[in-house]
Order: structure tokens, then sequence, then C-alpha cells
């Protein structure tokens, strides 16, 4: 989705945000993420956001290996900042949005603060490639990993709109489906952290080869070569 603001570069980003914990969830560059927003906290959150004019939320995961206390769960080093690009009040106390991912972080410190949710300082630095838009997708190995989401799709009796698939560029294709995955956490922060677009996709076919071989070892299928 097209945002009103430009990010050319880490110095377009403030460098304390603040960031929402959330297991299993997934933002990229330039990735859209719905969120249905609940707690006071995190409706605060929004409320904080839209009023300083960035409109800026990182999304990070807890780190399951290192939980911490239950009310402030330690977070991984590493997470995405997102844009809110779309709003929607439901009459009910909720907000319905949309983050459009803009680039990844990795925590510098948390810091004490008095608002109900947290704040982070971080650098962009270590993700440079971030803002510039389709990076490296030509390294892709487009055919190995439409071939592997066939084979998921067909073990688990989904179907897809193949057209669309077939015709996202391959940065698109790459973070979409990373970011709809069913994978864990563990996988999902594998996915985030990747070094570029070649080696996301590589986790993700790797990923799906694996989750397959289970599900066949589960069925007492065999496979002919």
């Amino acid at each position: 989705m097209p945002m009103n603001a430009v990010y050319r570069n880490a110095a377009d980003l403030p460098e304390i945000v603040p960031v929402f914990p959330l297991p299993g969830a997934l933002l990229l560059p330039r990735g859209q993420m719905p969120l249905n927003i609940f707690e006071p906290r995190y409706l605060a959150m929004v409320d904080d956001s839209l009023r300083d004019g960035h409109r800026l939320i990182g999304m990070i995961q807890p780190d399951p290996a290192h939980p911490g206390p239950e009310d402030k769960p330690n977070l991984f080093r590493v997470g995405c900042v997102g844009r809110i690009t779309q709003l929607a009040e439901t009459g009910d106390g909720r907000y319905l949005m949309q983050l459009t991912g803009v680039a990844r972080f990795r925590t510098v410190e948390e810091l004490n603060v008095g608002t109900l949710y947290r704040q982070c300082r971080v650098t962009y630095a270590p993700f440079a490639d971030d803002f510039v838009a389709r990076k490296g997708e030509e390294a892709v190995d487009r055919k190995a990993l439409l071939e592997a989401l066939q084979a998921f799709l067909k073990a688990n009796n989904l179907k897809t709109d193949w057209q669309s698939i077939e015709s996202a560029p391959n940065e698109a294709l790459v973070n979409a489906l990373a970011m709809m995955s069913p994978y864990g956490v563990a996988e999902k922060q594998a996915l985030l952290e990747a070094p570029d677009l070649k080696t996301r996709a590589e986790i993700m076919i790797a990923v799906t080869e694996i989750e397959l071989a289970k599900k066949t070892a589960g069925t007492g299928e065999t496979q002919l070569q």
C-alpha cells in the first residue's frame, strides 16, 4: 500500500518507538499487517502514535526462551517498525487498523517510561537495505519457492489465488508468504532476521519442507524417488 510519508533512510525514522509485543506476528518492509486493537495500553499507544504525527509502531515478538515477567516478557532484539496506513473505529472501543512495514530495527535499550505501553530506543543501521524496494529479488529461487508452496497447499488441502501469486514480484511474494505462514515464533523470527530476500526465501522453503516431511511421517506415507 502506498504511504503518504516517504522513508529514504534511517534518518527519516525516530530512534524511540512504541513497541507492540505479539507472538507469531511478523511484519516485513512494505508488507501489510491487519490488527485488532482492544487492550487499553495499546489503544493508548495508537492514540499517541497518531497524536505525535509519526504514526509508527514497532512490532516485535516476546522471546519464549527467556520469558521474563508475565506482564513484561523479554523481547527479541529485532523487530520491524510499521506505519498506520488504515484505521477504523468499531463503535465498541476497538480499533481495526493496518500497519505497513517500513524497516527492521535492532533494540538498543528499553526505556523506563510512564506510558502504559513499552518504548525502546532502536537502530535501523543493520538493515539499510530495507529502505530499497525490491532489493536483491533477482537472486530469489522463485521456482523452488513456488514448488514448496504448491506442495504445502496440496498436503493441507488448501486453495489460493494462484494467478495473483504468479504475477507478484519476488519481494512481495516472499514477504507475503513469510508473514502469512503458519509457523511458530522461532521460525517467524528467523524469517524476520534473514539478511536478505534470497535467504528469507530459502528459510521459507526449508521450513516448509520440514513441515511436509513431518506430515508425511505422521501419515505413514512414503515418497517415491
